[in-house]
């Protein structure tokens, strides 16, 4: 998904893993926004819950620990909750009239 180079050797290192698992550990490994509904959700095999962070990694910010490792920017969600955050947050692209694409 996100195609910056620092960004995805983030996703891929030890200290994100760790992170990753002790936040899902600390919520009990379910679905935040499904337990604020009544709904137990421990995901799945096939579709595990996933680690959000709140505000996104950019080449910017990921080395800064206060956004990427902090847990209070980051949220465990299942994969139907993670996709309708994504379809939520602003673009941060666009494609103009002659079909470029464009930061915003």
């Amino acid at each position: 998904m996100n195609k910056d180079p620092l960004v995805e050797q983030f996703y891929t290192s030890w200290r994100w893993r760790q992170c990753r698992k002790a936040f899902a550990k600390s919520k009990g490994n379910l679905c935040e926004r499904c337990l604020s509904r009544g709904i137990i959700n421990p995901g799945t095999k096939d579709q595990p819950l996933e680690t959000h962070h709140k505000k996104p990694l950019t080449a910017d910010n990921v080395m800064d620990q206060a956004v990427s490792l902090n847990w209070d920017n980051l949220e465990l969600l299942c994969k139907a909750c993670h996709d309708e955050e994504r379809q939520r947050a602003p673009k941060r692209w666009a494609v103009d009239s002659a079909g470029r694409v464009t930061c915003l």
